[in-house]
């Protein structure tokens, strides 16, 4: 079949590949000298197909047309050409993500949380603006050569204003990353995005799915009951704290899920900003700025040592005493099923928590530290007739638990030293 020459205005260059409604083009628009891509759908289909596919069509077009964001592919024109129907986009200079995927594998933690950060910027944009991507995946985002990344493909999107609704208990999407809700044919929001997106940052962790297995059907049934394992499980250079972000996005209540992408998105940054620098692994500690670290912001570390102190993080307010295992192992109990959860516990090796588990582990305001600033360190042998007085005055103050009980130790050597002398 000869590639055709002209649509509309717009000149053909080349074919650059099957999208998944039609033929994209690359073009020149003669009017502007600008290049351009060219999505495109056959519409000498049946009747009734005809009036749906190019609902769709248009509707992809209405929805990324009105968006104007740095990380969403951007819509200049769109029209019909007997029976071709045709959108105009910035023409991209990169590759598919899933290109990317298949020829990497496993990439780095903190590329693949700035890829994944984008999308999520992308998405809350999307989001504030009444648009459901409904298809996040990785073939639906291009990485540019300078390592921006734009999201593609709104052909399934819903808008609030859309003349062409999704039927009742119709799925849309790719099953290995649709949300449990997109599996049962229910109205979905923007939550579902982010449980897709989800899936893809555990993939990209990993190069495994969350969900997996032989036909539709089955991940589908993994979708719906399956815990997958916490990344850092499958890849030791996942931090705890991307533990707890991923199982946070794939919660399968909606009410335990990310609510929004921005929210999903700050804990991204949180935690690329929280990685180990290359000064500090050089051995050139920075001291962490007071204002940018908080005692109850540290991962779960046995000894935090002070380099790796300047790089905790508020935004996610993590406990020191947090645990990845322990923490799927409540959300399993809060979400899952009963025989995931024993299942699980089994993997884990973990007793399945109760309730009374579940609200003890709950976020609070003054966790303990496993390694105290060395008063007791620093001040074994210096005079300790002052310490007495200043134990005194400390628990007035309502100090940390770990520091009072070294003072109190303190105390008590200096009585006895005071005594034998």
């Amino acid at each position: 079949m000869a590639m055709i020459s002209q649509l509309g205005r717009y000149e053909i260059i080349s074919e650059i590949g099957q999208g998944a409604m039609g033929v994209v083009y690359k073009a020149t628009d003669p009017l502007i000298d600008r290049t351009v891509a060219i999505k495109t759908i056959n519409l000498g289909l049946a009747q009734e197909e005809k009036e749906e596919y190019e609902g769709r069509f248009y509707q992809e077009a209405k929805a990324a047309g009105r968006l104007s964001h740095p990380n969403i592919v951007t819509i200049y024109d769109v029209g019909k050409s007997g029976e071709v129907a045709y959108i105009a986009m910035e023409f991209l200079q990169g590759r598919e993500l899933r290109d990317v995927l298949n020829d990497e594998q496993v990439l780095p933690v903190a590329q693949v949380l700035n890829v994944v950060l984008q999308v999520a910027l992308g998405l809350a944009y999307a989001h504030e603006h009444g648009i459901v991507h409904r298809d996040v995946k990785p073939s639906n985002i291009m990485v540019i050569r300078d390592g921006h990344v734009k999201i593609t493909d709104f052909g399934i999107a819903r808008m609030e204003s859309a003349s062409v609704r999704t039927q009742t208990g119709m799925v849309l999407g790719s099953p290995k990353y649709m949300s449990p809700e997109q599996v049962m044919g229910k109205l979905i929001d923007q939550r579902s995005d982010i449980f897709s997106l989800g899936v893809m940052l555990y993939e990209m962790l990993t190069s495994k799915a969350p969900f997996v297995g032989e036909n539709v059907n089955a991940i589908m049934y993994q979708t719906l009951n399956g815990i997958p394992p916490p990344p850092s499980t499958v890849n030791s250079a996942v931090p705890d704290m991307l533990n707890f972000i991923v199982a946070k996005a794939l919660a399968k209540n909606l009410d335990d899920r990310y609510q929004n992408a921005k929210d999903f998105a700050d804990d991204l940054r949180a935690c690329r900003d929280a990685l180990p620098r290359a000064s500090a692994a050089a051995g050139t500690p920075t001291p962490a700025s007071p204002s940018k670290v908080l005692p109850d912001a540290t991962p779960v570390v046995p000894r935090v040592e002070e380099s790796e102190a300047s790089s905790t993080v508020p935004t996610l307010g993590l406990s020191t005493a947090f645990d990845s295992f322990g923490a799927t192992m409540r959300l399993a109990a809060m979400t899952a099923t009963p025989a995931d959860v024993e299942e699980l516990s089994k993997t884990f090796k973990m007793a399945r928590p109760s309730m009374e588990d579940i609200n003890r582990a709950a976020p609070k305001p003054q966790p303990s530290k496993p390694s105290v600033p060395s008063p007791a360190d620093s001040k074994p042998t210096p005079p300790r007739k002052s310490l007495p007085d200043k134990a005194k005055a400390t628990p007035s103050k309502g100090g940390n638990n770990g520091l009072l009980i070294t003072i109190v130790v303190l105390v008590i050597i200096g009585l006895i030293f005071a005594l034998l002398s």
